[in-house]
């Protein structure tokens, strides 16, 4: 490591503060930032801890029936405290790394890291969910742009994310062991007015909807709907772990899974 100043502030307020300065970095979980920095792909002069923060942090569910998530919440307390309102998002976070991952890690921080194989983004496009900042509410469809690129900007933090609750969701994972990252993972949401379908570890674009199964889904919500629809292997991820062809394939076959599964 190298020398670097940090600070842990009680509050959104300070935090913004602190991020104000120059090359400062917000720090969530540190489960992708620390061992950026330990590799020297990273080197911020100060890191602004967001974890003391108590207003980040907890699962709430609100008068609409949607379910509120403090950017500062990990992946174990959403495992937990999720479940009963939303059991598919619990179940994604209950299954993401190991439990030192999952009680250090947050899903702000997950959501702002945007990771082409990351669970959590796939189940905030799905639910058509609303990531809200320190200045404003960003719309799924809005926030995701590309390969670890999103719509915050600099200084912006993740204060909490709401999810509309579907009638019926599932997520499946066809996880790279080692990591446990997903090499295709799909998140489907039934709701009252159509079917969300978004997957993630597939696409060098990172995560994406497949509006071609959502059509055919909110027609026909069974596995048989998408039998005759393909996915182009044009833009797949290709790496040790799988071709883009391979990678085509199991967005099919995870798409399936998870509507026989709701």
């Amino acid at each position: 490591m190298y020398d670097f100043e940090f600070v842990k502030p009680s509050t959104v307020a300070d935090a913004v503060a602190a991020l104000a300065s120059d090359e400062a970095q917000a720090l969530g979980g540190g489960q992708t930032l620390i061992p950026t920095l330990k590799q020297r792909l990273a080197s911020p002069s100060k890191l602004v801890s967001l974890i003391g923060i108590a207003e980040m942090k907890g699962v709430c569910k609100n008068d609409d029936g949607s379910l509120s998530i403090g950017g500062a919440t990990n992946h174990a307390t959403v495992a937990s405290e999720a479940a009963a309102t939303y059991p598919a998002l619990a179940a994604l976070a209950a299954n993401i790394g190991d439990p030192a991952v999952r009680n250090r890690g947050t899903i702000g921080g997950s959501v702002a890291n945007n990771d082409p194989a990351a669970c959590y983004p796939s189940a905030v496009l799905a639910s058509g969910a609303t990531v809200i900042t320190n200045k404003r509410e960003i719309a799924a469809d809005d926030y995701f742009q590309g390969m670890f690129t999103t719509a915050l900007e600099e200084g912006e933090i993740i204060t909490s994310v709401r999810f509309p609750v579907p009638q019926a969701a599932n997520y499946q994972k066809f996880e790279q062991p080692a990591s446990r990252f997903a090499m295709v993972g799909v998140f489907v949401a039934k709701f009252a007015d159509g079917v969300r379908v978004a997957v993630t570890g597939a696409s060098e674009e990172g995560v994406h909807r497949w509006t071609e199964a959502e059509a055919a889904l909110s027609a026909n919500f069974s596995p048989d709907a998408i039998d005759g629809l393909s996915v182009s292997a044009d833009g797949m991820i290709n790496d040790l772990h799988g071709t883009g062809a391979y990678r085509a394939h199991l967005v099919k076959v995870m798409t399936k899974r998870a509507v026989a599964a709701c």
